[in-house]
Formats: structure tokens, sequence, C-alpha cells
């Protein structure tokens, strides 16, 4: 009989413990690709999802407040600004593209952003990257009570091309709080990736003179996104030196996506955590497979004995050995690429609904090789005691 078969034989005698361990080597696989495969595509995803911005203009405030309002609408603004002052700042020299936006508003949850037809018309998100709609859609113009949805909004508010909406006031959403305009969905865009995917946008002067608002904050904006020229990044420096060194009144965000980079940084402490909880799990997997082997080898002296004295050598009894740890770290490895695919995608889904930024858990990173392999390691060293021990094993002391 070969190796393999006998090594698959003792797996099946010791089920349930098998299972344990392997379930514990398929947890520990998971963990050890989630924390840092998963972790580093959602730092470049957000970092990538800055919207082809370099950075944004908004009130007196916290910079990350600013970036997770104005481009990844996740927070409240910290206030208004002057419609004067997005007009001044379009006209610097170095800028490509100034977009000015407001919010304060939803569709059932969604958030309604106001801003120019021109941000959807001409704005590249990305590199090479416009805003296209579906078939039959088109950019609403300025004063019209129409509405372009983002694509994961689209698909869950059940919105298309035509349909009638009112939106309701505030940013969580209130039955009590409907507004009496009424918008008609001019188009829905095509999926971006970006939190552009999850709001509902609509002329900026929608959002200005909504019924029920401040008409003191009728020309007023929560924030300016802005797109500066290629080449130009001294002109970041000078915007830096004005609205937030010398300035007092407003605040710039620049580069827009290095403060999402420090954001993650500051929260770093609880990926060390998960990390070490990730190793632990591996070692105490490792720890498994030789327990189990190890009590295994002292419960089958006599069948080793009966081998060797049919004529195994033994380097074949060593070959079992080590192949029940292998054999029980590969069938976990297997199911932590199972675990992952399912965890990947319920999070990458749960991260797209809440941020609008799309996840995908299956990008090329190093983790999603050195974790099956550093476990595999593991398990192999982890059945080399059992294996030596079994190696050892004196025939003459165990036939009896």
């Amino acid at each position: 009989m070969k190796p393999v078969t006998i090594a698959m034989r003792g797996i099946r005698e010791r089920l349930v413990s098998s299972v344990i361990t392997i379930g514990a080597v398929a947890l520990a696989c998971s963990l050890l690709m989630l924390v840092w495969a998963f972790k580093k595509e959602a730092e470049q995803s957000f970092a990538g999802a800055s919207g082809g911005f370099d950075g944004v203009l908004g009130p007196r405030g916290s910079k990350l407040q600013i970036v997770l309002n104005a481009l990844y609408h996740l927070d409240e603004s910290p206030g208004l600004m002057r419609w004067a002052d997005f007009e001044q700042v379009a006209k610097f020299p170095a800028i490509e593209a100034a977009y000015p936006i407001a919010v304060g508003d939803n569709y059932r949850g969604y958030r309604l952003v106001g801003t120019t037809p021109e941000y959807l018309s001409n704005h590249a998100f990305a590199e090479g990257r416009q805003f296209e709609l579906e078939s039959g859609g088109a950019v609403f113009e300025s004063d019209s009570m129409n509405a372009v949805v983002g694509s994961f909004a689209a698909r869950r508010l059940s919105l298309e091309k035509g349909d009638t909406f009112n939106p309701y006031h505030g940013l969580i959403y209130n039955e009590s709080a409907k507004h009496q305009e009424t918008y008609t969905v001019s188009g829905v865009l095509k999926p971006t990736g970006t939190p552009v995917d999850k709001v509902v946008w609509i002329p900026i002067s929608g959002i200005q003179n909504m019924s029920g608002h401040n008409p003191n904050a009728a020309t007023d904006v929560s924030a300016v996104l802005i797109k500066l020229k290629k080449g130009a990044n001294m002109a970041g420096f000078q915007l830096d030196m004005l609205y937030n060194k010398q300035g007092d009144r407003l605040t710039l965000a620049w580069p827009a996506n290095r403060t999402i980079l420090q954001f993650f940084d500051k929260i770093s402490w609880f990926d060390k955590i998960l990390q070490a909880v990730a190793a632990l799990v591996a070692v105490i997997a490792g720890g498994s497979i030789l327990a189990i082997l190890y009590n295994a080898m002292n419960e089958r002296k006599r069948d080793i004995a009966v081998l060797r004295a049919l004529g195994a050598k033994k380097s074949t009894v060593f070959a079992i050995s080590l192949l029940e740890a292998v054999g029980m770290t590969l069938a976990g490895v297997v199911g932590g690429f199972a675990i992952y695919l399912i965890l990947g995608f319920g999070i990458g889904e749960v991260v797209q609904r809440e941020t609008g930024v799309a996840l995908s858990p299956f990008t090329g990173n190093a983790a999603m090789i050195w974790a099956p392999v550093g476990m595999l390691g593991i398990g192999i060293l982890s059945g080399l005691l059992p294996a030596i021990k079994a190696y050892r094993t004196e025939v003459s002391k165990n036939l009896l």
C-alpha cells in the first residue's frame, strides 16, 4: 500500500480531530490573507478613489473630514463656504478645473450632492476615463429638476431613467423630513468603482434652494473639488500656504489621497492587533497538528512495527507521518481560500455599500502566496517530530 493511501486512511480514522485541525489551518490561512492582502487592497482602492482630484477646498476644519465629506460622501460638512470662494480658487492659473458641491439632503439614505453639470460632462475621474451614462441618459442642466444617479445607488433604489422621487432633508433618512420638490431621473451613470456610484447627483442650485433650507445660504457651497494642471505641483504648495498657513477661514486638503493614507496610518495599531491574532491562530493550528500526530504515533507503535516487519523502510513510515501533516495542512489551505472568498466578497459588498469604493479581493498580492506557503511550512514543521518518532520506533519492542 502506498504511503499516501496509508496517510489518508490515518486522517480518516481520526476524522473529528482532523476536521478541527483542518478548520484551524483554514481559519489561520484566511485571516493571514485578509489582514495583509485585503488591507493593502483597501489602502490602494481608497487612495485611488479620489475621483481624479488633487485637492479639496472646504470650510475651516479637519482635512480628513473635508475629504471624507466631499470625495467619499461619508462625513458631514464642517460648515459652508461662500460662492465667491469657489470663484476665487477657480481663477487660480494653475488650476485645470474646479467644481463646487453642496450637500445636505438624501433619498432613502443615499446622499444627494449638488454640483454643476460640467463635473459629470467634462471631468475625468481616472486617467483616460470620463463619466458615462447608461443608454439614453443625459446629464442634467443647471436649473433643471433632473437628477443623475450613480450605478450602485440606482440599483439599490431601483431607479431608472424617467423615474421621479422626492428628496428628504438631512443626511440621515427620516420619512417625516420629505421635501416637496420632485426630481426626474435623466440618466444613470455606468459603474466607476468610486464613491460617485452611491450618490444621487442634482444641480447645485437644487440643494441651495431646497424648501426648508436657510435662504441666507442660498449661494453657499460645502466644498470645492480641485484638479491642478499637469506639472503644477508647486501650485499645491502655494494654495496650501494661501489657505492653510496664511488664511484662517478655509482649509485645503492637498494632496487629497495623502489625507486618506494618513488616516490608514493612524489606525495601523488595529492592523497590528489583527496580524498578531492571525499569527497566533497559525501557531495554534501548527500545535494542533503536532499534538494529534504525536499522540497518534504513541497509539500506533504496534502498527508501525508491523509495517516495518513486513518490509517497510524507516523512510516510509517517516513519510507516512509527514504526509498526514501535509495532507491536513493542504486541506486547510484550500479551506482558507474558500473562507477568504466568502469573507472577501462579503466585506467588499459592505465597503461598497457604505463608501462606494469597489474592492477586489483577488488582485495580485504577495500575501496570497506567502500565507498559504507559510501555513504549509508550519504544517511540515509540526509533522517533523511525530515523523521522527515513527522513524525511531523499534520493531522488536512493539510487536508484542
